[in-house]
């Protein structure tokens, strides 16, 4: 039986005769291919070197701009050179080099001497500015020492300056802009304009400003009280001015009611937007109004509105 198992036949025992033989030259030229066929540098080095020398003959487009930047500033140096050579000021040193610009000292009183003097003395643009805006702004310097503290003065600078400052003792000078106080005037804070307000005692610049522009936005006064309502106004200033001031109603300007656009009475600085538009609808749906009693039915206007509001209003 064990015939029958290993018993194959013509082609059988042709088929594995070839496969033997297949397998015997595989097995061959594993062993033998390689003398055929050397190979050389099988760890890739010659790969490496030459991806090494592609990198390097690579020039990026940064590299491109900056030669090309480079070559057109030698360009413009040497169109330049080539044109202000011939000028008697031309210099080929770099700014760095050039000497700086000399300065000079000499006596002077910081009081007087103007922002060109400062300059020749080596002081920066900048602090000339500020010394003769100190000065315009009434400021004076008293002592060497005061002189020191203007901003932008070293230490090793002053001591430079400090022997050469001389002040010099300044008489009081009247100035043609200062207006001169009276007690003799009584000025109406519905037309006087800022010249004559300042010439009341206790009245400057700025309250003058101020008292012209409440004027302006409410219409004007109706009581010397509402000075208290100018920004900075303290009690006892007050008290002071008082005196010399007087109201002329005439003068007033009133919003027309009956007339006017809720724009108009906004305006106003006793009144907001929502109040103006109260007034407005109710005038709207009542008809014409007649006196400042018909307000009091609006939530939006209180006891104390009606009572600041009722001289600026109309019912014509």
């Amino acid at each position: 039986m064990w015939k029958d198992f290993f018993y194959f036949s013509r082609g059988q025992r042709t088929g594995i005769i070839v496969l033997i033989v297949l397998i015997i030259l595989a097995f061959a030229a594993n062993y033998l291919l390689p003398y055929f066929c050397p190979t050389t540098e099988q760890d890739g080095t010659a790969f490496l070197n030459e991806v090494n020398v592609f990198k390097k003959s690579l020039v990026s487009r940064d590299s491109l701009r900056q030669i090309d930047w480079k070559r057109r500033y030698e360009e413009r140096q040497r169109l330049y050179v080539e044109k202000y050579k011939y000028y008697p000021s031309y210099s080929t040193k770099p700014t760095f080099e050039k000497k700086k610009d000399a300065y000079t000292l000499f006596s002077f009183d910081p009081n007087t001497i103007d922002s060109a003097g400062f300059m020749r003395l080596g002081l920066k643009p900048f602090i000339a500015s500020n010394i003769i805006k100190y000065r315009k702004s009434g400021g004076r310097f008293r002592t060497s020492a005061d002189f020191a503290k203007v901003y932008g003065i070293l230490p090793d600078k002053f001591k430079q300056l400090e022997p050469y400052i001389s002040i010099q003792e300044m008489k009081p000078v009247k100035n043609e802009t200062t207006i001169a106080k009276r007690t003799d005037i009584i000025v109406d804070l519905n037309s006087a304009d800022t010249t004559l307000l300042m010439q009341v005692k206790g009245i400057g610049r700025g309250y003058a400003k101020g008292i012209v522009r409440f004027r302006q936005s409410t219409g004007g006064f109706v009581s010397v009280n509402q000075l208290s309502e100018i920004y900075g106004m303290r009690p006892e200033n007050l008290d002071k001015i008082r005196l010399y001031c007087s109201i002329n109603l005439a003068l007033v300007q009133k919003i027309k009611v009956n007339t006017a656009t809720t724009q108009r009475l906004d305006a106003h600085p006793y009144l907001n937007f929502y109040q103006a538009r109260a007034i407005y609808e109710l005038r709207r749906n009542k008809g014409k109004l007649r006196d400042v009693n018909e307000l009091k039915v609006l939530a939006e206007l209180s006891a104390d509105d009606l009572i600041k509001i009722k001289p600026y209003l109309s019912f014509e």
